[in-house]
């Protein structure tokens, strides 16, 4: 064994990255001591990532010279890329690469992202020359400067695809994998870690980058991130020799594609009340039901002296893998009321408001404008304490529900506060609009708490739901579902903001999104949103009702998937 053991060090590192390391190799790989390495990677991604999107509404405007409009459209399509590419980085990583390979590539590319936009603030021929005297008369980006700015975008939607879906779940393989740690104490303790880490790390993003980036400029904001991701990547490699590399297996979201895909082709097979059907051997055993029936024709076996272990994957699926997707389809409705949500937190339109009101809190100091994000960035971390600290245990005590509110109470809350928000943006704005006094940028603070804890309640309860309704297996899958909700989130915010600009803009009027807010009408647009969160929140109570009926057939069936 030892021989053989020898042979196999001495193959290529190619190799060894992709298969998992054998029983004694364990003994001296993965643990405690990568944790370092991981996490710090993390942080350091996260700052430098966070860094660049809340003051990347005025490079767009005021060096690429672009209207309102077309801007927040952009920022809208990279973030919807971002979470997106996450769903194939995944994908990559579970069924071909592993976790290490991808976050690696990830690494790279953002580093590689970043450098390029720190060149185009520092080579002039990379962006549009300065404004004439008029302010009026500023040229346009030329079609090679916008493909260079949209690879940068590319280039980092690429690296955050890869290392926000590998990351976590990257460090949690250190440890399942270690033999003589206590695991689920351990993984608990650095999940807590890892969050803390995202938070320090989002503060550190939109307070130090933040005004880095307002009082030295863009050439000096820029390089800082630049420097920041490097470290990064470089502290991620420096613990390569550590790491407990898992091999890739096959992906969730292959079987899942397979029991469409053979429910297709046969579509014209009639069920019949004797048919076989073909139970995998590698998952715990589940009965059929007759929930979304159609489905059920992607498992059934009509040659019975064929082994289930022979079967092909892409012509006969199993029981478990059916009821599986018919889990992620009964969700679905209810998932789909989280995308307007996302929407609605995510505009950039408050940062402009915050730029053009009083940011002064002393004689000599002005908080920047992007850095006013903050205050949902703490209403946020106070929410989750005050809920896991004092609430919690409360409800427990008087309502003997060892969860507090259930996940979807939790959903329907953040809904209702996202309304709220919106109801609190339209009349601040309205207010601004009208008054004639420098109005203080402080007043924008209760609209950014209000959607700070629609986006707490709303996404921690989603992700709760998630996990509680699909089987333990499809974990992954709940990570991938919210990452989808926020990736078509960015579309419809882009799709919305081009439609309220085209429709109000006709006839020579005004566009309400005028890129001078003080000729235009958000105050309006903000009354729009509160209308849309308010039917989605109806929308949101029907999607219950129907989902309660569902889960009901399915449990008297004979299998809740919950438990």
């Amino acid at each position: 064994m030892e021989g053989v053991s020898n042979q196999e060090k001495s193959m290529t590192e190619t190799e060894l990255q992709s298969e998992l390391l054998v029983h004694n190799h364990h003994d001296h790989k993965g643990g405690m001591i990568t944790m370092p390495f991981i996490i710090v990677n993390e942080a350091f991604e996260k700052v430098a990532s966070y860094g660049l999107t809340p003051n990347m509404i005025f490079y767009l405007m005021e060096v690429y010279h672009m209207e309102l409009v077309t801007a927040t459209s952009i920022l809208s399509i990279w973030s919807a890329l971002s979470n997106g590419l996450s769903i194939f980085g995944a994908f990559i990583s579970d069924s071909y690469l592993g976790r290490f390979r991808v976050i690696a590539i990830g690494s790279f590319s953002t580093l590689l992202g970043m450098t390029f936009l720190w060149l185009t603030s520092v080579v002039p021929q990379l962006t549009p020359s300065l404004c004439g005297e008029p302010v009026t008369s500023c040229n346009p980006p030329t079609p090679t400067q916008l493909a260079f700015l949209c690879s940068c975008f590319v280039l980092l939607s690429v690296g955050c695809g890869c290392i926000r879906p590998c990351s976590i779940a990257f460090g949690a393989d250190q440890l399942k994998h270690h033999p003589n740690l206590n695991h689920q104490r351990l993984i608990d303790s650095y999940f807590n870690w890892y969050y803390a880490s995202m938070v320090t790390s989002g503060i550190v993003a939109l307070t130090v980058i933040v005004y880095i980036q307002d009082q030295l400029g863009w050439l000096v904001g820029f390089v800082v991130v630049v420097l920041i991701m490097l470290c990064s990547t470089l502290i991620f490699l420096l613990g390569s020799s550590l790491y407990v590399k898992v091999k890739a297996t096959e992906s969730l979201f292959a079987g899942l594609i397979q029991v469409l895909v053979i429910a297709f082709k046969n579509r014209r097979i009639r069920l019949l009340s004797n048919d076989c059907y073909n139970h995998s051997k590698e998952m715990e055993r589940i009965e059929l039901t007759d929930n979304l029936r159609f489905l059920n024709k992607a498992c059934v076996v009509r040659d019975l002296n064929q082994d289930s272990l022979g079967l092909d994957p892409w012509r006969v699926s199993t029981v478990e893998k059916v009821e599986s997707l018919k889990s992620v389809i009964l969700v679905l409705p209810l998932w789909s009321t989280g995308i307007l949500i996302f929407t609605t937190i995510s505009q950039s339109f408050p940062t402009l408001q915050a730029q053009i009101m009083n940011r002064y809190v002393t004689p000599s100091f002005e908080i920047p404008a992007a850095s006013f994000s903050l205050f949902e960035v703490l209403t946020i971390m106070i929410w989750i304490t005050f809920y896991d600290c004092i609430l919690v245990p409360l409800l427990v005590k008087y309502t003997h529900r060892s969860r507090g509110f259930h996940p979807k109470t939790r959903m329907g809350l953040g809904l209702l506060f996202s309304v709220l928000g919106m109801v609190v943006s339209g009349i601040v704005e309205t207010i601004r609009r009208d008054s004639t006094a420098d109005m203080s940028a402080m007043w924008l603070v209760p609209q950014y708490a209000l959607l700070g804890l629609a986006e707490a309640l709303n996404s921690i309860g989603q992700m709760e739901f998630y996990y509680s309704e699909l089987p333990k297996s499809m974990s992954s899958i709940a990570t991938a579902m919210f990452m989808v909700s926020n990736a078509i989130s960015g579309l419809v915010g882009s799709l919305l903001i081009n439609v309220v600009d085209a429709v109000t803009a006709r006839g020579g009027n005004i566009s309400w999104l005028s890129s001078d807010i003080n000729e235009g009408h958000l105050d309006y647009y903000y009354w729009l949103l509160c209308f849309l969160n308010l039917l989605n929140f109806i929308y949101y109570l029907i999607c219950c009702r129907v989902h309660r009926s569902s889960s009901l057939e399915v449990r008297e069936e004979g299998y809740d998937f919950r438990r």
